[in-house]
């Protein structure tokens, strides 16, 4: 015989942090928010990740043999060789990224300290970030990718080490953790988000908001002086010409190389936990 449904019987109601519904309304925002800073930092502590030497830089600058297939196919098919022609000059600056963040490995590594220290760090995408972390793969360190989700985006950059690899939403997150953690950081060209990442880093650093003593390393001579007219905003007043020793411009691996483990060395060896 059928029984008739216990109307006394309660019904199953999912504790708020398991009910998905929730968790992705606006009512919960703070909540992954506060998911983006706890998740990372238990990361962190776990593989012993002290600090990091952030590069960043173009999403679409290609590898040298990426570049050199894409100009032999464009004079194979008669299609767009001045513009082939322009990736392949770009390519030095991903083989530049990929032999800095080798070298920057290595002497990271051969360091007697405590924890992993200086470690690579960046966007998490294809391009100039794609270098780095590849460099740092080769030179058989962990490294750190901060990859932020966009719309109708794909890439692979298989070069992260997994253990290190995340993914945000918030994009303010995401700049948090490029900075918390910094001892250093060199800018490639790049675009809107290069520009947008190194004008936030200057401005911490201009106001005293940021405590550590932060390197800064544009590579690119040409592009930089092409894309930013710091001369001219010192001219207006609207910076001190002090502001432009906030930051070195090298064309040089060499030169980088010395500039960041030279001001890690007097600055940042032996105090780990100077954050912000």
């Amino acid at each position: 015989m059928n029984r008739a449904p216990n109307s006394k019987q309660s019904h199953h109601q999912p504790k708020a942090y398991e009910d998905q519904r929730f968790l992705e309304s606006k009512d919960a925002r703070g909540l992954r928010i506060l998911s983006e800073y706890l998740e990372p930092l238990a990361r962190f502590k776990h593989f012993e990740v002290q600090d990091t030497i952030v590069f960043m830089g173009s999403a679409r600058i290609l590898s040298r043999e990426a570049a050199e297939m894409l100009l032999a196919e464009a004079e194979q098919s008669h299609g767009d060789v001045a513009r082939a022609r322009t990736a392949l000059e770009l390519s030095s600056y991903y083989e530049a990224a990929r032999d800095l963040a080798h070298r920057l490995t290595n002497w990271s590594k051969k360091l007697r300290e405590a924890g992993r220290r200086f470690v690579i760090c960046t966007g998490g995408g294809p391009g100039i970030m794609e270098a780095a972390n590849r460099g740092a793969s080769e030179a058989k360190g962990l490294n750190v990718g901060l990859t932020i989700s966009i719309p109708n985006q794909e890439f692979d950059n298989p070069y992260i080490s997994r253990e290190l690899h995340f993914f945000f939403h918030y994009f303010f997150m995401r700049k948090f953790w490029f900075v918390y953690l910094a001892k250093a950081m060199v800018l490639f060209p790049g675009g809107f988000g290069t520009l947008d990442e190194f004008f936030e880093m200057l401005t911490l650093v201009q106001t005293g908001k940021l405590r550590k003593r932060m390197p800064i390393v544009l590579f690119g001579k040409r592009y930089w002086k092409e894309v930013v007219n710091f001369d001219a905003l010192a001219r207006y007043g609207t910076i001190s010409v002090k502001d432009i020793d906030l930051f070195h411009q090298t064309d040089s691996v060499d030169e980088a190389y010395e500039i960041i483990t030279r001001s890690l060395a007097a600055s940042a060896i032996g105090n780990p936990g100077a954050k912000l």
